[in-house]
């Protein structure tokens, strides 16, 4: 983390293992950033095309947010991730493997019936320690 906050990864014995901590542990934070809900538009509000294209976006929108409070993706301790579709949860996980540092936060993601608009395939909103 870029700053005093640490995280340590809770994985309790008896508990399924997963490819995201099962909880997280954060000592030491002074500060709380909370990232609202980024979406996968371009600079005109254009949908960009495909959960993967979206991905890309938020993340990159979810980096800026944070870096303007002086943070990183590193530094996020939950995050949540909202799609329209489940079979594009692994388009998603294979951008956000690319883009985002290992282990990963906590965590959720949700399958829902829509969001803003029909073209729209993920929401991402995030909680960082600093």
């Amino acid at each position: 983390m870029t700053s005093t906050a640490t995280k340590r990864i809770l994985q309790p014995s008896g508990v399924p293992a997963a490819p995201y901590p099962q909880g997280l542990e954060v000592t030491g934070a002074q500060r709380l950033v909370f990232v609202s809900g980024q979406v996968g538009t371009d600079d005109e509000g254009q949908w960009l095309d495909g959960v993967q294209a979206q991905t890309r976006e938020v993340i990159g929108r979810v980096t800026a947010v944070l870096a303007e409070a002086g943070l990183t993706l590193d530094d996020i301790v939950k995050l949540t991730i909202y799609l329209t579709d489940p079979a594009d949860f692994g388009g998603f996980m294979s951008v956000a493997a690319e883009l985002m540092p290992q282990p990963q936060s906590a965590i959720t993601a949700l399958v829902v019936p829509f969001l803003s608009a029909p073209e729209q395939k993920v929401e991402v909103e995030a909680i960082a320690a600093g």
